[in-house]
C-alpha cells in the first residue's frame, strides 16, 4: 500500500500544478495510461510470483534472477503510475465539482441581499475589536439564479463603525445586505496563492456586508454536528477573552484549547518563528498523542476494575481493546474542537489504522500506518499538498520512523535477573529479584541509582535522536517555505515542547472540562506558564546566530539537500554518512540573487491596492513603497516582508516611502522591523511617527527632494519630484519620483530607465514635461521605457503630455481586484492601449519582473508563468 498510496498523493499533486483541468483528451489519455499501467502490474507481478515458485537452475540462476527483480521493479513502477493516474483524476473531479460553484461576473461588487448562517468560527480583528472575519452558508440569494450553480460558501468581513460588533455566533441565521466578488489571491513569484486556500475552504465568493444597519438576525438556528462543534469552540473561545482579557499570551491559550489562531500577537508569532516553535500554536499530532494516550490509560484502568454481574470486565472484553476505543473517541474529540487541521487529521487517521489493526489482531507496519494517513487526508481534502502544515508534519513523522528504522530494539526487564549482572545496560534493575536479594543494601541502592540513571539517559539519547532527525529533515522545507532555518530550534523545542505538551496544554485541557469559576485557575496557570516558556524563548532568540536566513531554494538545491537529509539519517552502516553534508552546500551557500552588474531587476509586487516596487542591482537593493498595513491588508507584512526573505534580500539598503498615504507607507513599520534597512528616504512630514520608527531600526533618514542622485553597481538612480524644502499640500502633490536607469549605452544610444511615479497627479505632470523640455541644468530626463503608472491610473494623471514625455514600452498598473476606487479608470488604460504599450495589472496578472538592460528588456508577469487551475474564474 505504500507504493499506491505514495503514487496516489504524487497524482494529486501533480493535478495542483497544472494551468488547467483536463478535457475530453486528457481525460482519455488519462485512462489509457491507467489501464496500461494497471494490465502490466498485474502481468509483472503474477509473473514474479510464479517465477519465485521455480527457480531457474545451474548456471542460469543468477542472470534469470536479476530478470526476476527487473519484472518485479516494473510492476511496482506501474502500480505507483497507476495509482498516480488515480489521484490526478480524483483531483480533478473534485476541483471540477467546487469551480462549478462560480458567482455571475455581472454580480459582482453590486449589493446583494442573501440569508444562511454563520457557517464557522469567527475571525476577530487584533486591530479592531469591532470587526469580523467569518465564513457564511448561503441558503437563499436576493437574485434569481440557480441554487446549485451559486457559491454555497462565502468568505464575509463586517466592520461596524462607532457601535459593538453584533454577536456571531455559528449557526445563527442572518439575512445580510452583501458586497461580493470571485475569490481571488495576490500573485508573487515565490509566495503561496492565497486563492488556493479560498478553494479548499470551499468559500467560492469573498466580500463584507455593505450596510450594517440593515442586517437582520433570524429565529432558529442550525444545528447540524458541525455547527454544534463550532458553537462550542465559539463559546471556548469566549470564556478565555472573558477570563483572559488584556492577558498577553491569551492568543496562544485560545489557540491550544480550540485551535484558532486569529488571536495569537504578533509578538508572540515573532518570538515563536523566530525560535522554530510555531508549530506549538498549533494543537497539534504531539498533542493529539498525548489526549489520547492519557484517555486511553484511563479508560483501561477504570475497566479493569468494573464489575458486571459479578464478572470482571476483562473477562468481557479486553481492557487493551478498550482502551484504545477509549485512546480513538478522546483523540476525536480534539480533532473536532482544533478545527481538523492537516497535523490534527495525520495523527487521528495514523491512530484509527493502528487502533483497527489492533482490534482485528493484525501487525501493520509502521510506514504503513503513515501511507493509509496520508491517502486518507487527501481523500478528505486534495489540496492539502499546497499547504506548507501537510509537507512539514508527513515529512516530520516520516524522517522519525527512518531515523528510528536503523535502531535496535532495546532488551525489555529480566524479572528474573538469573545468568545477568544486575548492572547491565541492557536490563532494567529489580530490587525484588532474587539477583538484588544477594546484593548488600548499598549495593542494591547504587544499582538501583544507576539503572534509573541508565534509563534517564536512555530516554534523553531517544529525545535527542528524535529532535535531532526531526530538526535536519524539515529544515530544507522550513527554508523552501519560510526562507529560514532557526538554528536555536533544537534547543528551543527541546525545552518547549515537553513543557507545552505536559503541562500547558494539559492545563489547559483542565481549564476547558471544568466549570467556571474553576476553570479559571486553571486558564490563569497556563498563562503564568507560558509567561516564564515565553521569557525563556526571548532569551534564546536574542542569540546572535538563533536564525539563518536564506533565500528560497530553487529545485536543485531542495533535491540536493533532501537527498542529503536521507543520507545523513539513513541507519547505521550506511556508507559514506560523513558525505552528508556536503550535499547541503547548494542551500546553505546559495548563488548571488541579484542582477549582474550593469543591470537592473525591478518587481513589481501584487499587494492589491496600493504600491510596492523592489529594485535591485548585482550587490544594492532599494524598496519604493511597502503597500498597505494594518489599517487594510496587512500587506506589508503578509507580503512584501516574505517576498524580500524567500528571495535573499536580507537587508534593503534604501527604503523611500512617497509619501503618506497608507497604501503606501502602512507597511514600512513591518518591513523596518523585520529586514535590515541602511537609508530611509521619505516625501512625509518632518511630525510623522515613521521618522522616529526609522531610526530606532538604526536606519539614516532623510527627506526626499529633486537633485538627489546616487550610483549602485552601474546603475543611475534620481529623485524627480517633489521641491527641495518644506512639503506643502496634500500628500499627492509632494510624492518621491524615481528615475532608475543603466549608466550604459545600447545599440539605440539611450539608456534603459524606469520611472516610478508614486500618486502625482496632472499638476506635478506639467511640471515634470516642463522641466524635461527645459534648457540648461535645470533639465531633467523623464524619458523610461518602463513606467509604473502615476496614482494606479486615476483619472487625475496620465495626461497625454506627460505620455509622450516618458515613452514607455511598458506601464505597470498596480490596483487591487475590483478595488473601490474602480482603478485603472477606463479611459485612462485606453489612453495607454491606445500607444500600444505592453500593459500589466496587477489585478489580472499578477507581480510583475522585469529584468532591464542596456538596450534590453525582459518582461515576466506571474499570470503568463505561474497561472494555476483555480485562478481562471477570477481573473477573467
Amino acid at each position: 500500500m505504500r507504493a499506491v498510496w505514495g503514487g496516489f498523493a504524487l497524482g494529486i499533486f501533480w493535478l495542483q500544478q497544472q494551468v488547467a483541468l483536463p478535457g475530453w483528451r486528457g481525460w482519455l489519455a488519462l485512462a489509457l495510461t491507467l489501464a496500461g499501467a494497471g494490465a502490466w502490474a498485474v502481468c509483472m507481478l503474477a509473473r514474479s510470483e510464479v517465477d519465485d515458485g521455480a527457480p531457474a537452475p545451474g548456471d542460469a540462476q543468477t542472470l534469470d534472477a536479476a530478470f526476476r527483480a527487473a519484472r518485479r521493479l516494473s510492476g511496482w513502477l506501474a502500480v505507483w503510475l497507476a495509482a498516480g493516474c488515480v489521484g490526478f483524476g480524483y483531483a480533478a473531479w473534485r476541483a471540477d465539482l467546487r469551480l462549478a460553484e462560480a458567482l455571475p461576473f455581472d454580480w459582482q461588487a453590486r449589493d446583494i441581499e442573501v440569508t444562511g448562517y454563520v457557517a464557522g468560527l469567527p475571525a476577530l480583528s487584533t486591530a479592531n475589536p469591532n470587526s469580523a472575519r467569518f465564513l457564511f452558508a448561503v441558503q437563499s440569494w436576493g437574485k434569481p439564479g440557480t441554487a446549485a450553480s451559486l457559491p454555497r460558501i462565502v468568505q464575509l468581513d463586517w466592520v461596524v463603525r462607532g457601535a459593538p460588533l453584533p454577536p456571531l455566533v455559528p449557526g445563527a441565521r442572518w439575512r445580510l445586505p452583501v458586497r461580493l466578488k470571485r475569490p481571488h489571491g495576490e500573485g508573487n513569484f515565490g509566495l503561496r496563492n492565497a486563492g488556493v486556500s479560498l478553494l479548499e475552504r470551499g468559500v467560492r465568493a469573498t466580500g463584507y456586508v455593505s450596510d450594517a444597519g440593515r442586517a437582520r438576525r433570524l429565529p432558529g438556528d442550525e444545528g447540524g454536528p458541525g455547527v454544534l462543534i463550532e458553537r462550542w469552540r465559539a463559546r471556548l473561545h469566549a470564556r478565555i477573552d472573558t477570563v483572559l482579557a488584556g492577558a498577553p499570551h491569551r492568543g496562544i491559550v485560545v489557540a491550544l484549547a480550540t485551535g484558532a489562531q486569529d488571536a495569537v500577537s504578533d509578538d508572540d508569532w515573532r518570538l515563536m518563528r523566530s525560535t522554530g516553535t510555531s508549530h506549538l500554536v498549533a494543537i497539534s499530532g504531539l498533542h493529539l498523542a498525548f489526549v489520547a494516550g492519557l484517555a486511553g490509560w484511563a479508560a483501561g484502568a477504570l475497566w479493569r476494575r468494573m464489575r458486571w454481574r459479578g464478572v470482571e470486565a476483562p473477562l468481557i472484553l479486553p481492557a487493551q481493546k478498550v482502551a484504545v476505543a477509549g485512546a480513538f473517541c478522546a483523540a476525536a474529540a480534539y480533532a473536532a474542537l482544533a478545527g481538523f487541521n492537516v497535523p490534527v487529521q495525520r495523527a487521528l487517521w495514523m491512530l484509527a489504522v493502528a487502533a483497527l489493526a489492533l482490534l482485528s489482531g493484525r501487525h501493520v507496519a509502521r510506514s504503513q500506518v503513515l501511507a493509509w494517513a496520508l491517502g486518507l487526508v487527501l481523500i478528505r481534502d486534495p489540496w492539502a499538498v499546497t499547504a506548507a502544515g501537510f509537507w512539514l508534519s508527513f515529512c516530520a513523522v516520516a524522517a522519525i520512523l527512518f531515523a528510528a528504522s536503523g535502531v535496535p530494539a532495546t532488551r525489555g526487564p529480566d524479572r528474573a535477573g538469573a545468568g545477568r549482572d544486575p548492572g547491565d545496560p541492557g536490563d532494567r534493575f529489580d530490587p525484588m529479584s532474587d539477583t538484588a536479594r544477594t546484593l548488600g543494601f548499598k549495593r542494591r541502592f547504587l544499582a538501583y541509582i544507576r539503572d534509573i540513571a541508565r534509563r534517564a539517559v536512555s530516554r534523553f539519547a531517544d529525545g535527542a535522536r528524535v529532535q535531532w532527525a526531526v530538526t535536519v529533515a524539515l529544515a530544507p522545507l522550513t527554508a523552501l517555505w519560510f526562507a529560514q532555518i532557526p538554528l536555536i530550534g533544537p534547543l528551543a523545542n527541546a525545552v518547549a515542547i515537553p513543557f507545552v505538551s505536559m503541562l500547558i496544554a494539559p492545563t489547559v485541557l483542565v481549564g476547558v472540562a471544568l466549570p467556571a469559576p474553576l476553570d479559571a485557575y486553571a486558564l490563569h496557570l497556563a498563562h503564568a506558564m507560558l509567561d516564564r516558556l515565553a521569557a525563556v524563548l526571548a532569551g534564546f532568540s536574542g542569540l546572535p546566530w538563533a536564525m539563518l536566513r536564506l533565500p528560497q531554494p530553487d529545485g536543485w538545491a531542495l533535491a540536493c539537500a533532501a537527498l542529503g537529509v536521507a543520507w545523513c539519517l539513513a541507519p547505521r552502516g550506511w556508507p559514506l554518512r560523513w558525505l552528508a553534508p556536503f550535499m547541503w552546500l547548494p542551500l546553505l551557500v546559495p548563488a548571488p540573487t541579484g542582477p549582474p552588474a550593469g543591470t537592473f531587476r525591478l518587481t513589481a509586487l501584487d499587494i492589491g491596492q496600493g504600491t510596492s516596487v523592489l529594485v535591485e542591482t548585482a550587490r544594492h537593493a532599494l524598496l519604493f513603497d511597502t503597500g498597505p498595513g494594518p489599517e487594510s491588508t496587512h500587506a506589508g507584512e503578509r507580503i512584501v516582508v516574505p517576498y524580500l526573505e524567500a528571495h535573499g534580500v536580507l537587508r534593503l539598503d534604501t527604503v523611500m516611502v512617497s509619501h503618506d498615504d497608507s497604501d503606501h507607507s502602512g507597511g514600512a513599520p513591518a518591513v523596518l522591523d523585520a529586514i535590515g534597512v541602511g537609508h530611509f528616504v521619505a516625501g512625509i512630514m518632518p511630525a510623522h511617527p515613521l521618522w522616529a520608527h526609522a531610526r530606532r531600526a538604526g536606519a539614516q533618514t532623510l527627506q526626499c527632494a529633486a537633485g538627489q542622485r546616487w550610483r549602485w553597481d552601474g546603475i543611475d538612480f534620481e529623485v524627480l519630484w517633489p521641491n527641495p524644502g518644506p512639503l506643502v499640500g496634500k500628500p499627492n502633490a509632494h510624492c518621491c519620483v524615481l528615475r532608475v536607469s543603466t549608466a550604459a549605452r545600447g545599440p539605440s544610444g539611450a539608456a534603459t530607465a524606469a520611472l516610478l511615479a508614486a500618486d502625482i497627479e496632472a499638476p506635478e505632470e506639467r511640471t515634470l514635461v516642463a522641466r524635461s523640455r527645459a534648457e540648461g541644468a535645470a533639465r531633467i530626463d523623464l524619458r523610461a521605457d518602463v513606467l509604473v503608472v502615476p496614482h494606479h491610473g486615476s483619472r487625475t494623471s496620465s495626461t497625454e503630455p506627460f505620455l509622450d514625455s516618458v515613452g514607455p514600452r511598458v506601464a505597470i498598473f498596480q490596483v487591487g481586484f475590483l478595488n473601490r476606487f474602480h482603478h485603472p479608470n477606463p479611459g485612462v488604460f485606453a489612453r495607454y492601449a491606445a500607444r500600444h504599450i505592453v500593459l500589466a495589472r496587477s489585478d489580472a496578472n499578477g507581480a510583475v519582473r522585469i529584468e532591464a538592460s542596456p538596450g534590453g528588456l525582459a518582461v515576466e508577469r506571474y499570470g503568463d508563468t505561474q497561472r494555476r487551475y483555480w485562478m481562471d474564474a477570477a481573473d477573467e
